[in-house]
C-alpha cells in the first residue's frame, strides 16, 4: 500500500482541514463537501485524513464491520455473539463516478435466488465504508440516482437493497466526503443540503506559501516513506487529539443561549428547513470538544455557521456561495443574551440601517437600477430612475419557463429533460442481457424458461432456470441534453429594454437547464462573425456570468451564428455521441451584412434541419410593425418559434406539444 501524504504536512487550507477534523471527531455532523478549483489538494487532504482515524474493532469474519460490543442485530452475516473481535485500520472507500448501483449498494445473486431460493448477497461499497470514510471525487458528476442512494444511506445510517421481492438491510454509517470543481457544474440544492458542512478551497496567492507547497510535494514524491517519517510526531499528536475530542464530546453542553444564536442565525439567512439548525448545533458541539471545552461559546456558533450555512443559502445556481460576515456578527450580538434582547424586540428596526443600508446588494428590491447601468445598448439609455429603466431591470430577472424537450427516445446521460432508455425508470420490456445482468425481468425470464422444463427433467415444484433464460428489463427514464444557445447580440437587438428581456429569457432557460441536468453552450453573433462564448459545459453559472458581460451592437450575421452552432454540435457529437442537442436561437430573425443575408441564413438553418437537430426560435421582435422573420427561420430549422411571452410557463399549455409535434413531423 502506498504511503499517504501526511495530513499535518498540508500547507494552509485551514477551513478544509478543520471541516474534515470536525467530522472525524463527530461523524454525526454529516460529512463535508469540498468545493474548489483544480489542483488544490482536495483529494490529498481526504486521503490523508484516513490515516489519522483510530483503529476500528470489528467482529471477526463479518463483511459488514459490525462492532463486537454492540453488533447489528439485523446484520446479514449475523447473528453475532457479543465477544472480543479484532481491530483494523479505518477504511477509506472511494466511489468512482462511473460506478453502477449494484457496485454501490451491493448485488444479489439472481441465479442462486431463482434456482436455490436463498438470499445470496454480495456487499457493495456502502458496506465496505461502514465505520470509515466514503470518498466521492467529483461528486457533482455522479449520476443523480447514485447520489440519492448515497445520501439516503448517509442520513439513515443503513442501506436497503430491494431486488425482485428479496430484501437486504445492513448498517451503513460513514464519514461522507465529496469533492467537486464548480466549473464542472453544481449539485442540486436538495443534495447540497444533505452535506453537513461545505468548504471553499483555492490555491494560495502568497509566494512563500506556494514555494513551501512545491518544496514539500517534491520531497514527498522523491521518497514518500522518509517524508512521512519526518511528520510522524505531528501525525501522532493530531491522532491523539482526535481520540481525546471524541471522548470529551458526550460531556459538551449546548446551552439555551447558544441554541438561540443558532436558531436566530438560520432564520436571518433564510435557510430552508431545520437541517441547518441541527447541523450547526452538532458542529458547534464538535468545535467545543476539539478545543477541549465542555461548553459551547459564541465563537463556536460563528465558526459553525461559516461551515454549515454557505451552501444552504443559495436560492439558485447563479447565487455566489458564502455568508455576509457582518450580518452574521450582528445576528450573534443581538442574540448574545436574553436580557439584552428585550429593548429591541423588533430586530430589523434597530437604527433603521439593515433594511436600507447593507451596501452589499442584499436588499431584495427588484427595482434598484444601479447594477443595470452597464447593460445599455447603443446610447439608448432611459433617464435614471425612470419607469423604463425599472422595467428593464425587472425584465432581466429569470422566470419559470415551459419545458422544451428533444423528441424521440435517446440513450444519453441521466437527466430530466427528454425520454431515454436508461437503467432506471419504468419497465417497458425485456431483452437478453448484454454483459452483466443488472435488472432482472422476472416474468420474461419465467416465460423463457417454461417451455424447456420437460426437456430439462424438472422434478417437483422447482423451476429449472439456466443462464440463457435470463432476461434484462428495459426501462425508460429521462436524459439530459446539450442545450446550445445561439444569441443575437447585434444592434437590432441592443435596445436597452429588449436586450434586458432577452437576458432574462436566457437566464430562465439556463436555470431550467441546470434543474434538468443538461450541458449548456453559448454562441453569440454580432458585427461580422459569430463566437463560441462558452464551450459546452455543465456549469450554468459560468454561462450566466458570460451572459452578464455580453457585448452588443453592430450588424446581424445570422448565418454565421447558425454555422458556428453547426460546427459546435459536430465536435460535440464526436465527443459524446449519445447526448442529443437542443438548439435555442434567440433572435428577432433579422439578418444584415453581406449579399443576400436572409438566403444565407436559410441555407445555414437547413443544415440543422437535415441532421434532425431539435430547435426552438425565441422570437424577440417587438413594436407595432413585425416582419415575422423569426417564424420563417423556425420553419427552415424544422422547429418552432415562440415569443418571449409564450416562453413563460403560465402562458400557454401547448408549447411542448407544438415543439414535439413539429419536430416529429420533420423527423417523419
Amino acid at each position: 500500500m502506498s504511503t499517504p501524504y501526511p495530513f499535518t504536512a498540508i500547507v494552509g487550507m485551514d477551513d478544509l482541514r478543520l471541516g474534515l477534523l470536525l467530522n472525524a471527531v463527530s461523524p454525526a455532523v454529516g460529512g463535508v463537501l469540498v468545493r474548489g478549483e483544480k489542483g488544490t489538494a482536495k483529494s490529498t487532504a481526504v486521503r490523508a485524513l484516513s490515516a489519522l482515524l483510530p483503529e476500528v474493532p470489528v467482529v471477526s469474519g463479518c463483511r459488514f464491520s459490525c462492532d463486537p460490543v454492540s453488533p447489528d442485530p439485523a446484520c446479514p452475516d449475523g447473528p453475532h455473539e457479543v465477544a472480543g473481535g479484532v481491530s483494523r485500520p479505518a477504511r477509506m472507500v472511494e466511489l468512482p463516478v462511473g460506478a453502477s448501483e449494484d457496485r454501490l449498494v451491493g448485488a444479489l445473486d439472481i441465479e442462486r435466488a431463482l434456482a436455490e431460493g436463498v438470499k445470496a448477497f454480495e456487499p457493495g461499497l456502502l458496506a465496505d465504508a461502514h465505520r470509515g470514510i466514503l470518498y466521492v471525487d467529483e461528486v457533482n458528476l455522479l449520476h443523480d440516482h447514485l447520489v440519492d442512494l448515497l445520501l439516503d444511506a448517509a442520513a439513515m445510517g443503513a442501506s436497503y437493497v430491494e431486488r425482485e421481492g428479496v430484501s437486504v438491510r445492513h448498517a451503513a454509517r460513514f464519514l461522507l466526503v465529496g469533492t467537486m470543481n464548480p466549473e464542472e457544474g453544481e449539485l442540486r440544492p436538495q443534495l447540497l443540503d444533505r452535506f453537513g458542512l461545505t468548504v471553499e478551497v483555492a490555491a494560495s496567492r502568497e509566494t512563500d506559501q506556494r514555494v513551501e507547497v512545491v518544496r514539500r510535494r517534491l520531497a514527498y514524491d522523491d521518497d514518500p516513506a522518509a517524508f512521512a517519517a519526518q511528520w510522524a510526531g505531528e501525525e501522532a499528536a493530531l491522532r491523539a487529539r482526535i481520540v481525546a475530542a471524541r471522548a470529551l464530546l458526550p460531556e459538551v453542553r449546548l446551552g439555551d443561549g447558544a441554541l438561540r444564536q443558532i436558531a436566530a442565525t438560520c432564520a436571518a439567512f433564510e435557510v430552508d428547513g431545520m437541517r441547518a439548525d441541527i447541523v450547526m448545533a452538532r458542529t458547534a458541539t464538535a468545535l467545543a470538544a476539539w478545543a477541549g471545552r465542555t461548553d459551547v461559546i459564541a465563537e463556536d456558533v460563528r465558526q459553525a455557521a461559516l461551515l454549515a450555512l454557505p451552501h444552504r443559502r443559495r436560492r439558485n445556481p447563479f447565487d455566489a456561495p458564502g455568508l455576509d460576515e457582518d450580518k452574521l456578527d450582528d445576528t450573534l450580538e443581538q442574540n448574545s443574551g436574553s436580557e439584552d434582547d428585550d429593548p429591541d424586540p423588533d430586530g430589523p428596526g434597530g437604527g433603521g440601517q439593515p433594511p436600507q443600508g447593507d451596501g452589499d446588494g442584499s436588499s431584495d428590491s427588484p427595482d434598484q437600477p444601479g447594477e443595470a447601468e452597464p447593460e445599455a445598448g447603443e446610447g439608448q439609455q432611459a433617464p435614471a430612475g425612470s419607469g423604463g429603466e425599472q422595467a428593464a431591470a425587472r425584465s432581466s430577472e429569470p422566470f419559470r419557463t415551459k419545458m422544451l424537450s428533444v423528441p424521440g427516445l435517446g440513450e444519453g446521460a441521466a437527466g430530466r429533460r427528454s425520454r431515454a432508455r436508461t437503467e432506471h425508470g419504468r419497465t417497458t420490456g425485456a431483452r437478453r442481457p448484454q454483459g452483466a445482468l443488472t435488472k432482472l425481468h422476472l416474468a420474461a425470464t419465467v416465460q423463457a424458461a417454461a417451455p424447456h422444463q420437460r426437456a430439462r427433467g424438472r422434478s417437483g415444484r422447482g423451476l429449472v432456470v439456466r443462464r440463457d433464460d435470463l432476461r434484462q428489463a428495459t426501462r425508460e427514464g429521462r436524459e439530459g441534453n446539450l442545450v446550445l444557445f445561439v444569441v443575437d447580440a447585434s444592434g437590432s437587438m441592443a435596445a436597452r429594454q429588449r436586450m434586458s428581456a432577452v437576458k432574462g429569457a436566457v437566464l430562465s432557460l439556463l436555470l431550467d437547464a441546470y434543474q434538468r441536468r443538461d450541458k449548456v453552450g453559448l454562441v453569440t453573433f454580432r458585427g461580422k462573425d459569430a463566437e463560441l462564448v462558452l464551450p459546452p459545459t455543465s456549469s450554468v453559472d459560468a454561462a450566466a456570468a458570460r451572459l452578464e458581460t455580453l457585448p452588443t451592437g453592430g450588424r446581424t450575421p445570422l448565418s454565421a451564428g447558425l454555422l458556428k452552432a453547426h460546427d459546435v454540435l459536430r465536435v460535440e457529437k464526436m465527443r459524446d455521441p449519445s447526448r442529443r442537442p437542443l438548439v435555442v436561437v434567440v433572435t428577432d430573425g433579422r439578418a444584415t451584412g453581406g449579399p443576400e443575408p436572409l438566403a444565407l441564413a436559410a441555407r445555414a438553418a437547413r443544415l440543422h434541419a437535415v441532421e434532425g437537430v431539435a430547435s426552438v426560435v425565441v422570437d424577440c421582435e417587438s413594436g407595432p410593425v413585425r416582419l415575422g422573420l423569426a417564424g420563417d427561420l423556425a420553419r427552415e430549422l424544422g422547429g418552432t418559434a415562440v415569443s418571449l411571452d409564450e416562453l413563460r410557463a403560465d402562458s400557454i399549455a401547448g408549447l411542448v406539444k407544438d415543439v414535439q409535434g413539429m419536430n416529429s413531423r420533420r423527423a417523419a
